[in-house]
């Protein structure tokens, strides 16, 4: 596995974040600019040198996996940095500057960027646009109890389902670059093997927690994908969106749950505010039972781009650890990593 690489491919994603309202950003796309105001571009522009193929992805996961096809043929402009939801995310006016100028948007779709939807569908009637959902199977595609029809968006932790997400990228970006249609194909393989290799590290880690304890309390039902693929049963306290908050009927039904049946461990989310899990937690002590903060997982962003979950096998490192650390029997979790 080429984890080394991690620092160096993080600090190339550039992030932008704020907020704005959505009228203006729509008028903005459908206007007619030439989409040249400033000169963040890569490459020589205006001085005539052949520029990187510009990219501008939504979240990081999507972000680093353009970085990781892509190469040192693109640069790419992530939306959503380190602890920010994409449930709830809003498009400034910044944003839509770098989505004129991109030569490719790619985003997660399946409702994920649900506030940016609107902005989404204008953009792909004028420019190359893609959902990197697109490239999974309907029949692989998970349907949340209640869903109402709607998928789960969160594909990427699973990772052999986020690995099928690669033939997008690829396809993607030799559409725009036929002439880095090799090297976007030689990158993919590459990066295919080190997902490979990733996935059964998990499946190995998840093997440290016996089956009985494999149950993950989070903030959110982002974790569907997880669980279907690494044995663990999942409850979240809020539904597969953030967009509508847990009420208290919801969290005393998780604490009555959590205390009849011992669960050890609750964790956190860096991208969804602590006091739901908090809430929790009061409400599972009121019932003599004390459970334990096991961690922050990194669910809906990846971490600070120098720290080690700022890429996406980071990510994912970092939350299976920080799992079984929580959940396993002591000395087990101890494996060596």
């Amino acid at each position: 596995m080429m984890i080394p690489e991690r620092r160096m491919l993080s600090k190339r994603i550039l992030f932008a974040l704020s907020a704005a309202a959505l009228p203006a950003i729509c008028l903005a796309i459908c206007g007619c600019g030439d989409g040249k105001t400033d000169a963040d571009s890569a490459g020589g522009a205006g001085t005539g040198e052949k520029t990187a193929v510009r990219v501008v992805a939504t979240t990081g996961m999507v972000a680093d996996l353009a970085l990781r096809v892509g190469g040192d043929r693109v640069a790419v402009t992530g939306l959503m940095g380190p602890g920010v939801d994409p449930h709830l995310y809003k498009a400034s006016e910044g944003d839509v500057r770098r989505l004129q100028r991109a030569d490719l948007v790619l985003f997660n779709g399946l409702h994920l960027e649900a506030r940016m939807g609107e902005v989404l569908a204008r953009l792909g009637e004028r420019k190359p646009s893609r959902a990197v959902s697109a490239g999974i199977p309907e029949d692989l595609l998970m349907e949340p109890a209640g869903g109402g029809g709607a998928r789960d968006p969160h594909l990427w932790f699973d990772v052999s389902l986020w690995a099928r997400a690669i033939d997008v990228v690829r396809d993607a970006l030799a559409g725009v670059d036929p002439a880095g249609a090799g090297i976007y194909a030689a990158n993919a393989e590459r990066y295919r093997v080190e997902l490979a290799e990733l996935h059964a590290y998990i499946l190995r880690r998840a093997g440290s927690v016996p089956p009985a304890g494999r149950v993950l309390v989070t903030a959110h039902d982002a974790f569907g994908y997880f669980g279907r693929a690494y044995g663990f049963e999942v409850r979240g306290l809020q539904g597969i969106s953030t967009a509508t908050e847990a009420g208290t009927a919801d969290v005393a039904d998780l604490a009555a749950e959590i205390a009849e049946r011992r669960i050890p461990a609750v964790f956190i989310e860096s991208s969804v505010p602590r006091r739901s899990i908090e809430a929790v937690r009061a409400a599972v002590r009121a019932r003599g039972f004390e459970i334990s903060l096991g961690g922050e997982l990194y669910s809906d962003a990846l971490g600070d781009p120098d720290g080690p979950a700022g890429d996406y096998i980071g990510m994912v490192r970092h939350n299976i650890d920080t799992i079984v650390a929580a959940l396993a029997p002591e000395g087990a979790a101890r494996e060596e990593r």
